[in-house]
């Protein structure tokens, strides 16, 4: 059974960290190109860091450059999205994705995705 799961959520002032992580069941994630996509409340989905770890690319929308890290642990079987410098609009429910990245073009649409975790909340208070 595959399954992602995101976690390290949780309520932040302005100005604080959080560390997102995905870790991955069933699957390699080493083997994936793993999205984080966040949805606030009241907004569409909308994609944020992207990790290809075979090749050690990554890319950010515009809103996480400078902000927001994706790494990735591949003993750990695990993804992280570090995110500094939280402002009230970093405010979200967090998801990560995982696609093949045989198929992928550049990681920044939902339906590239094939595997989605249930997402982690994060609060940002001003």
């Amino acid at each position: 059974d595959v399954q992602l799961q995101a976690s390290g959520g949780g309520s932040v002032q302005a100005g604080g960290s959080l560390r997102l992580s995905c870790v991955g069941y069933g699957l390699t994630l080493d083997d994936f190109g793993i999205g984080w996509f966040r949805q606030a409340p009241g907004m569409e989905r909308e994609w944020v860091s992207y990790i290809e770890s075979r090749v050690i690319s990554t890319s950010y929308a515009d809103s996480a450059k400078g902000q927001f890290t994706i790494s990735s642990d591949i003993d750990k079987n695990t993804v992280y999205l570090q995110m500094d410098s939280l402002r009230p609009e970093d405010t979200a429910v967090y998801y990560c994705a995982a696609a093949n990245p045989w198929t992928i073009v550049a990681g920044q649409e939902e339906h590239e995705y094939e595997y989605w975790g249930k997402g982690t909340l994060v609060t940002v208070s001003s």
